[in-house]
């Protein structure tokens, strides 16, 4: 019944900025951590951004500084903003949330990813 939908990625030019939206639908008890994935051609899925209920966050090193991961809570929603973008910035990006459909029981969902392409 819980589906992660993407939305937001697209052609940008280095330099430039897009933010990317993950919004979680169905049956919702409550949504644990949520989490930012890329992965580029050629090469394995790595993790680019987490925020936890808390709101705390933490960020992979080669985007640090440059994406900021959010969340709304009342719209069962996350954000990436990704500004400063570079080619190598290029990738499928998937979101990955963990949800509580009843009480202490939490599973993984992933988004169907969205594409971002950074040229000019």
């Amino acid at each position: 019944q819980v589906q992660v939908v993407e939305s937001g990625g697209g052609l940008v030019q280095p330099g430039g900025s897009l933010r990317l939206s993950c919004v979680v639908l169905g049956r919702v008890f409550s949504i644990g951590a949520m989490y930012w994935y890329r992965q580029a051609p050629g090469k394995q899925r790595e993790l680019v951004a987490s925020i936890m209920n808390t709101g705390m966050t933490t960020y992979s090193d080669s985007v640090k500084g440059r994406f900021t991961i959010s969340r709304d809570n009342a719209k069962n929603t996350a954000f990436l903003q990704m500004n400063n973008m570079k080619p190598e910035d290029t990738a499928v990006y998937y979101c990955n949330v963990g949800v509580s459909t009843t009480p202490g029981r939490i599973n993984a969902y992933w988004g169907q990813g969205t594409q971002v392409t950074v040229s000019s």
